[in-house]
């Protein structure tokens, strides 16, 4: 890195903690399916219990960079669930989503929906992906209805080559703060952050925010 990259900042932070030591399109990267669990059964549990709370029935839902699961309880009505990920397969192969695209996060940070379409969105262990999160929290932002919210789930497991630098140096409450950042950032209010993390298992970290209504 040259000083003057060196100096680039992001938002106030180092631009650095935005790189990834794989520069391929991620389109590459996700080409075939990975029909895996990226965090341990018990914390799948844990996901699935906290949006038991936060999602209120017959809502419409987002959920971002989906795969073939999303942890939604099948108990709890929903009005729209909509998944946007990177591999078609995995997408098709989700039976709790009612519709789904295909995106590139990275290449364009700009989702596909109507202002207002969505009550809560939701992002499972994806966060520490995405080299242009408040571009793509801002975008969250108009997408959830006044008083919309979003969750956050986080753990410490990555692909280390696709991981932003700042996830693979920070420990977990520099991770927080910096996930609480970029919601302030794209305008969240509300910020919270929730440790669900269940005992012997991967941990659960949880943060929240809220479309202001005015």
């Amino acid at each position: 890195m040259t000083q003057e990259n060196a100096q680039e900042t992001y938002y106030g932070l180092p631009g650095f903690w935005f790189e990834r030591a794989d520069t391929e399109p991620d389109d590459v990267f996700y080409e075939h399916p990975r029909m895996v669990a990226h965090i341990d059964e018990a914390t799948m549990a844990a996901v699935t219990e906290f949006y038991r709370e936060f999602i209120p029935a017959d809502a419409s839902v987002l959920d971002l960079m989906s795969s073939w699961i999303s942890h939604l309880p099948e108990e709890v009505p929903r009005s729209r669930t909509a998944g946007l990920g990177m591999n078609a397969q995995e997408l098709a192969a989700n039976p709790q989503l009612s519709e789904w695209c295909v995106q590139d996060l990275n290449q364009n940070p700009r989702l596909p929906y109507a202002d207002a379409s969505f009550d809560r969105a939701l992002i499972v262990v994806s966060i520490q992906y995405l080299v242009q999160p408040v571009e793509v929290l801002q975008s969250v932002l108009a997408s959830l209805k006044p008083g919309g919210a979003i969750a956050i789930c986080m753990s410490h497991r990555l692909f280390p080559t696709k991981a932003i630098a700042a996830f693979q140096g920070m420990e977990r409450d520099d991770k927080m703060k910096l996930v609480g950042y970029c919601l302030r950032q794209a305008g969240f209010d509300e910020i919270a952050f929730h440790d669900r993390s269940p005992l012997g298992a991967d941990p659960l970290w949880v943060m929240t925010g809220i479309r202001p209504t005015a």
